[in-house]
């Protein structure tokens, strides 16, 4: 058995997420291998796919959000629509080569716009199941226009929603977004500590994201104004400019900085409560760990739509003008009870083996892939 992941270069998570159920194959001899759909095809759209994600959510956060809501309204029958499939069925043909040449059961897709090539690729004599993985709490309007056997989801309150996106029921596996083994376990929070070499203490983590997202100093700054006594960790990704200006921050309070890390896993094990933001890998992360957020700086898109699933579900909370960090994380380091509710809610929702999950369905389909192509055809005819 042979399995394809197609990601994009677009934000880490779509990566990390096709890693983390490549490691549970591996572990079984299964032979895997990942391509950023794009670079194969062409590598100037890559790169220019990668740059415009990076500028537009960081420079002009709002313009993303704005195209992300656009997105959202169009109809299926929709110019732009029509334009788009035009698109990927050229773009499939390249990669119609390239999946010929490795001959795949199954191929899995982690982002909307690799599954949108492989819906529109013409598949000829080659079978192989298709699988979409969703990276974040709410559908994306963009996976609405493929076609693909199965898609994986955050959790089962959004089938619902992905109905109502066209996706079928009957190929929506609820098992969550699949996050790297070391996340799904946790250690006493006093051996993380002795572990990272800090004191045993109240511990608040900040974490920015893999590029240092949003106005991390002045969140920092805000808390170490708080009365608490408790020591912050921060993540500063690699942001240098940012972790630069932290370390030169004359602070009341204990912190420690870092810059990118690899042992996210132990400071989140480490800590009572995390300021992050809100990106789908991240949260799944933090729900699988058990850990209190304090959603902030989200990009206006997916994110916003993250927020609203994590709100309405009680496990989590998020600054505002008017409810500022610092109240978020006296009231979660204070008010016991409350943060008891909100740990039990995140236990509910928390899929911490989801990558092993998808692991066993698609092992389970050995032998099917014909079968299930055979399906998929009379469902989309």
């Amino acid at each position: 058995m042979k399995v394809l992941f197609l990601s994009v270069n677009a934000g880490n998570g779509h990566n990390q997420t096709a890693r983390a159920v490549m490691e549970c194959l591996e572990e079984k001899h299964i032979e895997c291998r990942m391509i950023d759909t794009f670079e194969y095809i062409n590598p100037v759209i890559s790169e220019s796919i990668n740059k415009g994600y990076l500028i537009s959510t960081k420079l002009t956060p709002g313009f993303y959000g704005k195209l992300y809501r656009l997105a959202e309204k169009l109809d299926k029958s929709d110019a732009k629509l029509k334009l788009s499939k035009r698109t990927n069925l050229i773009w499939g043909k390249k990669l119609k080569g390239f999946i010929e040449g490795y001959n795949p059961d199954v191929v899995v897709c982690s982002h909307p716009f690799a599954a949108q090539v492989v819906t529109y690729m013409e598949r000829g004599g080659h079978n192989f199941l298709t699988i979409g993985i969703v990276t974040d709490f709410t559908i994306h309007p963009f996976w609405g226009d493929t076609r693909l056997d199965y898609y994986v989801i955050a959790n089962e309150l959004l089938m619902h929603q992905a109905e109502m996106k066209g996706l079928d029921p009957k190929q929506l596996l609820p098992t969550g977004i699949p996050i790297m083994k070391k996340f799904a376990s946790r250690i006493p929070a006093q051996e993380a500590r002795a572990a990272l070499g800090i004191e045993d203490k109240s511990t608040v983590l900040v974490m920015s994201g893999s590029m240092g997202y949003g106005n991390i100093v002045k969140i920092i700054e805000k808390l170490d104004e708080m009365d608490l006594d408790f020591q912050i960790l921060s993540v500063c990704g690699r942001n240098k400019a940012i972790k630069k200006r932290i370390d030169n921050l004359e602070m009341r309070k204990k912190i420690y900085n870092y810059g990118f890390v690899n042992n996210v896993e132990l400071m989140m094990d480490a800590a009572d409560c995390i300021l992050t933001k809100p990106g789908g890998l991240t949260v799944s992360e933090c729900l699988a760990k058990g850990i209190p957020m304090v959603m902030v700086n989200p990009i206006p898109g997916q994110e916003d739509r993250n927020v609203e699933f994590l709100l309405n579900n009680g496990v989590a909370m998020k600054e505002s003008k008017t409810f500022t960090v610092d109240m978020a994380v006296h009231q979660i380091l204070t008010d016991h009870e409350n943060t008891m509710r909100m740990k039990e809610r995140i236990s509910s929702l928390a899929r911490p083996h989801a990558a092993q999950a998808l692991c066993d369905f698609i092992l389970s389909r050995e032998g099917l892939v014909e079968a299930a192509n055979a399906t998929t055809s009379e469902t989309h005819s």
